[in-house]
Formats: C-alpha cells, structure tokens, sequence
C-alpha cells in the first residue's frame, strides 16, 4: 500500500505485535539477559523479555547511586485487567532496589486522546486504581504521586518539547498524527523527565512493548536538549502480556469474559478460568500418550506469570502436565485455588489501601 509506514507500534491501537523476538530486532531493543540483581518472579521466567538503555540503571543499582522509576495510571474506567499487574510488580522491584518512585496519574492523556472528563478520571484513580496499586505492593510511603492536570512542570516541559520535534518524526515514531495524540505524547515525555527536574539521575519506565514510542520520543528529546538540561536517557524494561483467556495476545477490559479484573470475585474468576484456551489433548488417551502443549494453555501461563511463586513447584506443574500424567482439569484446579487466595487476600488489601488515600500528597 502506497505511503504506509512499516515497523510502527501503536500505544494507542488494539494491534499488538506477536513476535517477541522480531519486535527486538526491529527496534533496536536488547535482548533481557539476567542483568539485574535479585530478579523477581517476571525476571527469573523471563516474561521481562527485552529492555532499551538499562546499563544506566544497572550501574546506578550496583553503585547505589539515585536513579527513579516511574509509571502511569490511566483512568478511563474503574478496571483495571490482571495484565497490570506485571507493571506494578516491577515497579516494587526497583522500589525496593532503591529507585525513588513517580507515579502519575495521566489524567490530561485520558481526556485528549479517550474523551475521558478530568473529574471522572481523578475520582477512577483515587477510588480503584490507586488503592490497587497499593494493595499490589507499592509503597505509598516512598512513592510520589501526582496528576498530570496539577503538575504545571509536566505540562510546561510538553510544550516546550514541541519545539523539539518534526511532525515527519512524530509520524515515523508513531504512524499517526493526530492532534490529541500529539498532545498526549508530549505530556508523557514530560511525566518520563519530570523526575529529573529534581535531580538529574538514570531512570528506569517499567512497559508493555505497546509504550516504548513514548521512550523513545523522550529519548530524542533527552538528545536535543542536553545544553541545557543535560537529563539522562531513560530506560525502558518490557514484559510480554498476560494473554487474554482466549488465547489471544493481551486481555482487554473490552471483553469482560477474556479478562480478569484486580480484583474479582473469586468464583468469577474461576468459572472464566475453567472456559479458557487449554492445551490439553482431545481425548484422554491421547492426552496421557502425547501431553499437553503447556505453551499455549491459559491456566498454567497464569500460574507461571503471575500465581506461583515457587519455581521448583512451577516446574512440577510444567513437567506433569507436558508428560500427560496432570490432566487439563487439574491444571485449572490449581489455577482456581490459587487465584481465590490471591483474590480474596487482594480485597482485603484494596479496603485496606483506600483508607491510606485521602493521606498520600499529591505534587503540583
């Protein structure tokens, strides 16, 4: 097709790239190769897969020396998918690393590029998606929170960043010039450098693969504005999604039976679970002879990325199951058991956390 642009990820689309590796290479991206220390969960099982920069942050962790992590909230609803949570994990990571931690709220990006009012977006963030985060692990004690709305240093650095970049280079970056995602983008270059309007130290923006053009924007304008800012280029670590219970690439909050909600009713959860894509054989013969194709069942992927915390036990699973000897049945059994007790321990967390909201100090 005559003028399309090839090589483009979307943050704003529904098309989502399903080669891990291609999109590694396409875009200049380096392979994640247990550089970091104390990996967790999503590190050790590589659902981290590639980075971009993160030398700087491994360096500023080796040497403990400041360096930040930061990462946004965006408030269009009061969901948020069990996908999400591989975000705020890694931000506990690196908060517990050291990291000074930014949390934004990206109120002003919600209402230009999905129409969202400013007041719903301030009441989604402080009722559901703050309180989540906590209750996922976050330290609101070592954690700066704030509104994009509010920030004026945010919004001041977004437009002078405009003058730092061509619409053709938008257009290469993102596919897609339209005004509010203009907008949009330049406001999340300003949130990625705020940080260093404090002090100039690395940081690192833990993503999806769907983000990196707002890194790498940010990226080149760290490149163009050094005389007179001279901020560090900021990292970006990316995991793979959670897939969505069909088997499709990423869950959605726009298909409520694909996806789990943090948090959800356990017995929801389950019975969504006991629909999902399994990789078990047709016939129970056939299964116990040639065993399941582990890699495409849903159940075990969600005790793999997000449910088991023992890698050995893990293993068991994967190996029983790929052997034929764990039926598809007794996979989603566990699935079911384990995601009750972090469901039900989850709620209590969140009723808990709302209580710490109306204490946090948002920047302005």
């Amino acid at each position: 097709m005559k003028g399309k642009i090839s090589k483009i990820i979307d943050p704003y689309g529904s098309e989502l790239p399903k080669d891990y590796h291609k999109v590694i290479k396409d875009f200049g991206l380096q392979t994640y190769n247990h550089q970091l220390p104390k990996e967790n969960r999503l590190m050790r099982r590589e659902i981290v897969f590639a980075s971009r920069g993160l030398d700087l942050v491994i360096k500023a962790i080796k040497n403990k020396k400041p360096f930040y992590v930061l990462s946004g909230i965006m408030p269009t609803s009061q969901k948020i998918h069990f996908g999400n949570k591989s975000v705020v994990e890694n931000i506990k990571y690196f908060q517990d690393m050291g990291a000074k931690t930014f949390i934004l709220v990206a109120d002003l990006e919600s209402a230009a590029a999905r129409g969202i009012d400013l007041k719903e977006a301030k009441k989604n963030a402080l009722e559901y998606h703050i309180p989540v985060y906590i209750a996922l692990g976050l330290n609101p004690k070592k954690t700066v929170f704030y509104f994009q709305s509010e920030n004026k240093h945010v919004t001041n650095l977004a437009y002078e960043f405009a003058s730092k970049i061509t619409l053709n280079e938008y257009r290469s970056i993102y596919g897609n010039t339209e005004p509010s995602r203009i907008v949009s983008a330049l406001t999340q270059v300003g949130d990625i450098l705020y940080p260093q309007m404090q002090e100039k130290m690395p940081g690192v923006i833990p993503v999806g693969i769907d983000q990196d053009p707002h890194i790498r924007l940010a990226r080149d304008v760290v490149n163009r504005t050094k005389s007179k800012y001279g901020f560090f280029l900021p990292s970006g670590l990316y995991h793979k999604y959670t897939p969505s219970l069909d088997g499709k690439l990423k869950m959605s909050k726009s298909h409520p039976e694909s996806f789990l909600e943090l948090p959800e009713n356990p017995e929801s959860a389950c019975r969504k679970i006991r629909k999902a894509l399994s990789g078990g054989k047709d016939t129970l013969a056939e299964h116990r002879k040639h065993g399941a194709d582990v890699e495409k069942d849903i159940a075990f992927e969600l005790l793999k990325q997000h449910l088991i915390e023992d890698d050995k036990k893990l293993q068991r699973i994967y190996n029983d199951y790929k052997s034929g000897k764990l039926l598809t049945r007794e996979v989603k059994d566990i699935a079911c058991e384990e995601i009750t007790k972090f469901m039900k321990k989850l709620e209590n967390d969140v009723i808990k956390a709302r209580k710490l909201v109306p204490k946090l100090k948002f920047v302005k």
